[in-house]
């Protein structure tokens, strides 16, 4: 499915969030789908189970997946549509971000591409020379 960088900094349970919600967000993992149980992802990926848990904890709380007891982790098909508040909220704090880079002289030009570089490796678009 994917893999993990284990001489990373980032705590392997939010690479783990990380990739997650990329798969969910490129609908690589449609709604409604059922992800893998926390004791299989963890013999798959080679790590504990309670990083798993708590992975899957987190994307439910950020209301990605939601869970059924008994049955497992499935995709939540409401992160399809959008959702305004989160929305007011990530453009709130892209702007302090921009803000911050043109102070430390970033040019609107190297922010494009920079955008355009995550779209391309993170969405997969295309890429605009």
């Amino acid at each position: 499915m994917f893999e993990l960088d284990m001489r990373s900094r980032k705590p392997i349970y939010e690479q783990l969030v990380e990739k997650l919600k990329e798969l969910i967000i490129n609908e690589v993992l449609k709604p409604d789908e059922q992800l893998p149980s926390v004791r299989t992802l963890a013999q798959q990926l080679t790590i504990n189970p309670n990083t798993i848990q708590k992975a899957y904890r987190e994307l439910e709380i950020q209301s990605f997946i939601y869970s059924i007891k008994g049955k497992g982790s499935f995709v939540n098909p409401q992160t399809q549509k959008k959702d305004n508040l989160k929305i007011a909220a990530v453009k709130h704090e892209l702007e302090k971000l921009v803000l911050e880079a043109f102070y430390l002289g970033v040019s609107v030009e190297e922010l494009l591409k920079f955008i355009e570089e995550i779209d391309v490796s993170k969405r997969g678009g295309d890429k605009i020379d």
